[in-house]
């Protein structure tokens, strides 16, 4: 027996020995776990991750490599790049890309291809900026796609589609499966709301499934496959994929029939405009990424050496992140979809947890375990979970002047933390035309609510009350009849008791 199998029986043998002595110590335990002292609570967590520890080695990522997976910087760049018809216009000249190379490395990608890989100007324009303005940031491309590719080709391969539509992924997301778009899509594949429902992914306060890389992009395909159908050419479905199919039929009809995407891209939208050839410049780019110069080192942790299984009580990742000694973000990017951090466990749904296989394995033999410890842990804190409101219906407000988060959630009845996740907001900061996304409850929404997201002003149910000096929210509430401080912070989204003066307090009449 090799040094490998002894250390599997030895991890075994030291797993089932532990489990069967806490099995019996919990026996013995008093049901009523509130009586459980901290003492013992820690006791439990250093046995359980004791045993996590014996797979530690096999759980350590290189830390470059965690740095390219927990990067979520290059979508603005990748959006802001196809979103303007500057690159396409702007020649680049590069020594080493001479164009008559260009020209015939395209016609051999041509060749292998079922899309229209035909070199212009415009495409040499956009391959040539990429390769000088965002060398760096396709390196990094690079190294991630090694997670994700062998995923997507997979679910590509089952669907007969072309295995190049990986690169479609790079330039909707850029690989990042929170990326959201100014308009609202989300995920990897950057779908819509209403597309997302009609592929059955659901969104609620805990879960955005359109962030789920196996799901959005079993998804993904089969939309495509339902464009190709319909538009029987790639590169017509690709600007469909963008922009709907009703925009490139509309192309089409402007452009005489013409059916060919360089000869309608001028009647397409802006976006759409720019984004075929960055597809076509992102396929080029990775396909000879050696003889450009890149590095294409394969990384340690494909999207296959990872797994789930069915969580059968509410997490968090900071609970489990402490029972694996896993850091919080590398469950944030195995668990993109959850959006509060937190797994809830809801009768009829089947939410996951994915972990590396490693440790996944572990998790399951100690199961009973690590439930035991996270109940002793959740009634010790008393921890309040956010209540999950199921997000069937979308509301997209236009930010106006004299909006702020703090108004825009009373009027709407939901939280500023969940307008600035819905929306990937990093800070307060608003802009004057702005869209946000929002997703109202009836059973929380303000009286104003409905008039709001009709009418997108402000009604007259509400006063305005500017801060003195010296003024509190107490002295504040005592001013307004039936008015108390829980109600100025719920309708101004404030969260501590500090006031600025000349800060304005917004006071709901009647």
């Amino acid at each position: 027996m090799n040094k490998l199998n002894y250390s599997l029986l030895f991890v075994f043998f030291v797993s089932f020995t532990f489990a069967q002595g806490v099995k019996s110590n919990f026996s013995e335990m008093d049901l009523d776990r509130e009586s459980t002292t901290v003492q013992n609570k820690l006791s439990l967590k250093d046995s359980i991750r004791s045993v996590f520890r014996v797979y530690k080695e096999s759980l350590l990522i290189d830390s470059l490599w965690r740095k390219e997976l927990y990067n979520s910087d290059l979508f603005d760049e990748m959006y802001a790049e196809v979103t303007s018809l500057d690159t396409l216009e702007e020649q680049v000249i590069l020594e080493e890309l001479p164009t008559e190379l260009l020209k015939k490395r395209l016609k051999l990608l041509n060749a292998k291809t079922p899309f229209v890989v035909e070199y212009n100007e415009a495409l040499e324009s956009v391959i040539k900026t990429y390769l000088k303005n965002r060398r760096k940031s396709l390196q990094r491309l690079i190294n991630l796609s090694d997670f994700y590719f062998p995923m997507f080709e997979q679910e590509l391969d089952k669907h007969n589609l072309p295995l190049e539509l990986k690169y479609l992924a790079i330039v909707e997301s850029a690989l990042n499966p929170r990326a959201r778009s100014r308009v609202g899509a989300t995920g990897l594949w950057q779908f819509m709301f209403p597309t997302g429902k009609m592929f059955g992914m659901d969104v609620s306060s805990y879960v955005d499934e359109r962030s789920d890389p196996l799901r959005s992009t079993k998804a993904a395909c089969k939309y495509l496959s339902s464009l190709f159908t319909v538009f029987k050419d790639w590169d017509l479905a690709l600007a469909a994929y963008n922009s709907g199919p009703g925009n490139v039929s509309k192309a089409i009809r402007r452009s005489g029939g013409e059916t060919n995407y360089w000869r309608i891209r001028h009647n397409l939208p802006r976006e759409t405009a720019g984004y075929v050839p960055a597809f076509l410049a992102t396929m080029y780019i990775f396909e000879y990424a050696e003889e450009l110069g890149f590095n294409t080192n394969k990384m340690k942790k494909p999207y296959f050496e990872t797994d789930t299984i069915h969580i059968k009580q509410t997490l968090t990742f900071q609970q489990i992140s402490e029972i694996l000694d896993l850091p919080v973000e590398e469950l944030k990017f195995l668990n993109p979809s959850y959006k509060l951090d937190v797994i809830p466990f809801i009768e009829g749904k089947n939410y996951t947890l994915r972990l590396p296989v490693d440790v996944l394995g572990t998790f399951v033999s100690n199961e009973d375990l690590v439930y035991a410890y996270i109940d002793a842990e959740s009634k010790s804190t008393e921890t309040t979970l956010p209540q999950n409101i199921s997000q069937n219906h979308q509301v997209t407000y236009r930010v106006r002047n004299g909006d702020f988060l703090g108004k825009i959630a009373r009027d709407h009845g939901v939280t500023v933390n969940s307008i600035k996740q819905w929306n990937s907001l990093k800070s307060n900061t608003l802009k004057i035309g702005q869209r946000l996304s929002l997703f109202p409850s009836p059973s929380n929404a303000s009286p104003t609510t409905t008039a709001v997201s009709q009418n997108n002003t402000t009604t007259h149910s509400t006063k305005e009350y500017t801060v003195k000096s010296g003024d509190t929210l107490w002295s504040i509430a005592q001013k307004f009849p039936g008015v108390s401080m829980e109600n100025l912070k719920k309708w101004n989204g404030i969260s501590g008791n500090v006031l600025k003066p000349g800060m304005k307090i917004k006071i709901l009449k009647g």
